[in-house]
């Protein structure tokens, strides 16, 4: 089994963190995407699923009988209490995979394991991480992106945006910063440059 490094990465919503995540598999680490593990928790995880729809309602199964994401997210994301709700009921499975999945890295050889989780701090999983790094972007910047790539209103976005924490809240409890911002390959240059560092 390699001496692995497991580097947490987060930030809020719309700062770059997938940008960062890509340029990371190109430097050659292996990357644990939170939001897909969570999306296979939502298809395959019934006691989960159980668990949502009794708390926000049976008619998040749609007809095919698969959970409506968007249905669950408008009602998950209408106010902190029912985020919280969301939060306490997945990230338990969440975890329990995420962790599998960074032992099954670590038995491959892998030397670096990026944890790619946008509550990281929230769910407990930088307990699993040597390391922790905070991507912060502007916030008409993070608003435009997730518009654009949500294909959503404005109304909609900054009620994402709102639902997260500070820019603060990741940056003071992360070992390092990235700026979104940047252009891919002053980013790139600054993630090298920060495995060079974490390197055992």
């Amino acid at each position: 089994m390699a001496n692995s490094v497991v580097i947490g990465l987060t930030g809020p919503t719309g700062a770059g963190k997938s940008t960062v995540a890509g340029i990371f598999a190109e430097l050659g680490c292996a990357v644990i995407d939170c939001d897909i593990t969570a999306r296979q928790v939502l298809v395959d995880c019934k006691p989960c699923v159980q668990e949502l729809c009794e708390e926000f309602g049976q008619d998040i199964i749609t007809e095919s009988g698969s959970v409506d994401r968007a249905l669950l997210a408008r009602r998950a994301f209408s106010t902190p209490e029912k985020s919280h709700r969301l939060n306490a009921i997945t990230h338990p499975w969440i975890l329990r995979r995420v962790k599998d999945e960074i032992e099954q890295w670590k038995e491959a050889g892998k030397e670096f394991i990026i944890v790619d989780a946008p509550l990281l701090f929230e769910s407990g999983a930088e307990a699993f991480c040597d390391k922790t790094l905070a991507v912060i972007t502007p916030m008409p910047l993070r608003l435009e992106r997730i518009i654009r790539r949500d294909q959503i209103d404005r109304e909609m976005a900054l009620s994402r945006i709102r639902a997260q924490q500070e820019d603060s809240y990741y940056t003071q409890r992360s070992d390092a910063t990235l700026r979104g911002e940047e252009e891919p390959g002053e980013l790139r240059r600054q993630m090298a440059a920060l495995l060079e560092r974490w390197r055992r």
